[in-house]
């Protein structure tokens, strides 16, 4: 039998909260085509005149606010993630992880791959919702480090996981206890893209934000339809939940200004729900697997700053499911899957 490996793979941290590290880490990862995706003058001008001159002030602060004493959260839970998945599977299959941005980089680690002489690998990102910006440009990294390094390496790719009813019951699992308390509202708080990424994904140009419901208008676009995944997520969890309509609600994270973004904004719903009466709220990130930066600075800080100004009496920020032992569960059901079936 060919040796077999897995390959978690997630957006990356800087090595630091120290200004020149958050700055590299952002000239990275803004400058990946599928994240900013201008023409790359435009790209190198908007990038290297205007925002790399402020923001990684800004974000060094913000990084302080949530990092440990192992470094950034994302990066620690998922070495956790990693190591807690590799002891499950035992020996036989090794788990590596690399992060698309950052360190322990791809290419470092495709390079350890072929070192220990892996044969076929099952890249799994962690991602449970296709975007450009970061599924597919995960997926894409993978293929071309391995083409350049190591061409015969065979390479097998998780697809997105937003319906698998094993990833809702894992949700469910982690904010089960939390529904079991009184609340008034649960928002499910996804990551925002801009209204041109959903576009440029639909390859009949003639779906996504264009026709009425398009979310729940089946196409063969969802496919490639990060609004219309994170919908059927929504769906999935208030169904195996049992939360009633009046008291969920979907809005986006994390915009940045200068074009349209999806909508409701969430930093807008802070203020309008507790308006309305929603005093006691609850916050699930789903878009993201592992706490990091947008969820616990966001949200959990900034975002709890927000609600409890406008109005709101208690705020409560669900944690992602981490290395929850529901979601390394998860992983490896889909793993052993692909070790007995040859495929995912």
């Amino acid at each position: 039998m060919p040796k077999r490996a897995v390959l978690l793979v997630n957006l990356g941290s800087p090595d630091s909260t120290a200004v020149p590290d958050v700055r590299r880490y952002l000239r990275e990862f803004l400058g990946d085509e599928r994240v900013l995706d201008l023409a790359a003058p435009l790209r190198w001008a908007l990038l290297e005149g205007v925002i790399l001159r402020t923001r990684p002030k800004k974000s060094a602060h913000a990084y302080e606010q949530v990092w440990t004493k192992d470094g950034s959260p994302l990066v620690v839970i998922s070495k956790s993630v990693r190591a807690k998945l590799a002891a499950t599977l035992g020996p036989g299959t090794p788990v590596y992880l690399a992060m698309r941005y950052g360190n322990p980089s791809i290419a470092s680690v495709i390079a350890q791959i072929v070192a220990d002489g892996v044969e076929e690998v099952l890249l799994f990102p962690q991602y449970p919702h296709y975007a450009m910006s970061s599924w597919e440009t995960v997926v894409v990294k993978v293929f071309a480090e391995a083409a350049r390094q190591a061409p015969t390496l065979r390479l097998t790719c998780v697809q997105p996981f937003f319906a698998d009813d094993d990833y809702i019951k894992a949700l469910h699992t982690v904010i089960a206890p939390y529904l079991a308390q009184p609340y008034d509202h649960v928002l499910f708080s996804y990551h925002g893209l801009p209204e041109r990424h959903m576009r440029k994904a639909d390859s009949s140009h003639a779906h996504c934000l264009t026709v009425a419901d398009c979310c729940n208008t089946c196409s063969p676009v969802h496919a490639t339809c990060y609004r219309a995944q994170i919908v059927k997520t929504t769906q999935a969890l208030v169904r195996h939940a049992g939360l009633s309509p009046e008291k969920h609600s979907i809005s986006f994270q994390s915009r940045l200004a200068g074009e349209p973004w999806l909508t409701p904004f969430t930093d807008h719903e802070l203020v309008r729900l507790p308006k309305e009466g929603k005093k006691h709220l609850l916050v699930l990130c789903p878009a993201f697997v592992a706490d990091c930066l947008e969820t616990l600075e966001e949200i959990a800080m900034q975002g709890q700053e927000t609600f409890l100004s406008s109005g709101g009496e208690s705020f409560t920020q669900i944690p992602c499911l981490n290395d929850h032992p529901a979601y390394i569960d998860f992983l490896a059901n889909r793993v052993q899957y692909w070790l007995t079936a040859g495929h995912t």
